[in-house]
């Protein structure tokens, strides 16, 4: 996390004129979001993966995609989904194949040990884990997040 002011009070026991129990719910939720999403990333980093290669891997999990389906899946840009790619073939994550339709596109695949570390991360729930070890009451905290996700999503409908 960067150095500055709200990483400094983080670290602190809450009180003072800085500390988190004086800060608005906006900064709150930003800096809690930004350390969840550290733990996260390390977690991941641990286990030879980022965040866009999970992303990969799960949309991969019902069967092969063209690298472009892929992109559009993870919400990347092609040129993006590509060095992902290029990391989780070298991890032998996936795999990648000429079309035999149209080879010109490539079709991705996940290998063995890519639905492996997808099903370990699925199975350990470690997203959950990460946050709901620190809260009195994960379950309400849940809800309340959903509450707030639905409350300021962009309506869907009409889509």
């Amino acid at each position: 996390m960067p150095a500055d002011a709200s990483s400094h009070a983080v670290h602190g026991d809450g009180s003072g004129a800085d500390g988190p129990d004086t800060w608005s719910l906006g900064r709150l939720l930003s800096t809690a979001a930004r350390l969840v999403e550290h733990d996260w990333n390390a977690w991941l980093a641990d286990r030879g993966l980022t965040h866009a290669g999970l992303l990969a891997l799960d949309a991969l999990e019902d069967g092969a995609l063209t690298q472009r389906q892929l992109a559009a899946a993870s919400r990347v840009e092609e040129q993006t989904m590509s060095r992902v790619l290029d990391r989780l073939e070298r991890t032998g994550h996936v795999e990648r194949r000429r079309d035999t339709v149209d080879r010109r596109r490539l079709v991705v695949s996940l290998t063995r040990s890519g639905r492996d570390a997808l099903d370990a991360i699925k199975s350990t729930d470690v997203a959950d884990v990460l946050v709901a070890e620190h809260l009195a009451d994960p379950v309400a905290f849940r809800e309340e997040l959903v509450r707030l996700v639905i409350a300021i999503s962009p309506s869907t409908s009409g889509s």
